[in-house]
């Protein structure tokens, strides 16, 4: 039997982990990993880790939650509040998360990081490959980059995320995205 190359996944909600959960699966030996101190309010992000913690229990997959504090992340996009939903404020934002992600990987022996942003539609590859490039050098671990909205990817997951009666939510997460 082939030893699965440990990988670390960024989850950002249930619905979005659904497809990367079950397309990664089969290769890697996956732990799931959920910082998203964007969340607002509080009851938004228990309800979304619930979601995430329920699915990953039933798959079988480990689950690490880091302390977040939503103040921190305030800080990090202060000066971005003004800008469009999928503006530099979301980039300030994927950075953030991903550096997060990467550095847990470096400390905790993952060779390999990735993320299920990439599954939503308003999530595009093209932002996130390159600023998760540049976090994965520095933290010198490996990113692998899967837009996991292709080949209905998103289609997938949203079949999952509806077969388990997966709470799916209506704004990325951040109070700026609820306008």
């Amino acid at each position: 039997m082939k030893v699965k190359q440990p990988l670390l996944i960024h989850i950002c909600c249930g619905p979005c982990a659904a497809h990367p959960v079950q397309t990664l699966r089969a290769e890697y030996a996956i732990t799931g990993f959920f910082f998203n101190p964007n969340i607002y309010p509080s009851t938004e992000f228990e309800r979304r880790l619930k979601v995430v913690r329920d699915y990953l229990t039933e798959m079988n997959i480990p689950l690490i939650v880091p302390g977040q504090t939503h103040r921190l992340w305030l800080d990090r996009v202060k000066a971005l509040v003004s800008e469009p939903e999928g503006g530099s404020r979301c980039a300030a934002c994927f950075e953030y998360r991903l550096e997060a992600t990467a550095g847990f990987a470096r400390e905790n022996g993952f060779p390999v990081f990735t993320t299920t942003l990439t599954t939503g539609p308003n999530k595009p590859a093209k932002v996130i490959f390159p600023i998760a490039g540049e976090i994965a050098g520095k933290h010198c671990v490996k990113f692998l980059p899967v837009d996991f909205k292709k080949k209905d990817g998103y289609k997938h997951s949203t079949r999952i995320s509806k077969e388990k009666n997966m709470y799916r939510q209506n704004y990325c997460g951040c109070e700026f995205s609820m306008r």
